[in-house]
């Protein structure tokens, strides 16, 4: 198992990885405060393509909220969110709601160690990559590990949910 850079940043999600005994690599960068487009910053930092840096998005579908993990290479298509959890339709929920309801804060959301297990689809282009990465839980840190354990601890649907532009 590696655990590369972990000392001192040990997160929900880490502490998700570690328990479950998943392989997973920590990668930190220095965030920069004014910085709005957080996935993008993240494979600048790090020199990840775009494809390969997943965002985790809360959103509000019939029933309650759910978790979308998509490609910052692109934008969550809500209709395709809704349907793969048997909806009809959906619509980003409020920051505020989503930080209460994750215990993380907005551009350091991850998939892993939420407050509440809730709904997951995680966008089936993540299957292509040997490895994916995703926050750790906080800005300025990512993790690194295949996309098939993300799918499994999270106990994710995958479907076709990102859309590009």
């Amino acid at each position: 198992m590696s655990k590369k850079g972990t000392k001192g940043q040990g997160t929900p999600a880490t502490v998700a990885l570690t328990q479950a005994k998943v392989e997973f690599t920590l990668h930190p960068y220095e965030h920069d405060a004014d910085s709005q487009a957080y996935g993008e910053e993240a494979a600048d930092a790090l020199g990840v393509p775009y494809e390969r840096i997943f965002k985790t998005l809360v959103a509000e579908v019939e029933g309650g909220l759910a978790v979308a993990v998509v490609p910052v290479a692109g934008k969550l298509d809500l209709k395709a969110f809704a349907a793969a959890l048997g909806g009809k339709r959906a619509a980003m929920a409020e920051a505020a709601k989503v930080e209460r309801v994750t215990g993380y804060v907005v551009g350091g959301i991850s998939p892993l160690g939420q407050r509440k297990r809730l709904p997951t689809v995680v966008d089936s282009s993540a299957l292509e990559f040997p490895t994916v990465y995703f926050s750790a839980g906080r800005r300025g840190l990512q993790i690194e590990t295949a996309p098939q354990e993300l799918v499994r601890l999270t106990q994710a649907t995958t479907a076709s949910i990102g859309r590009t532009g």
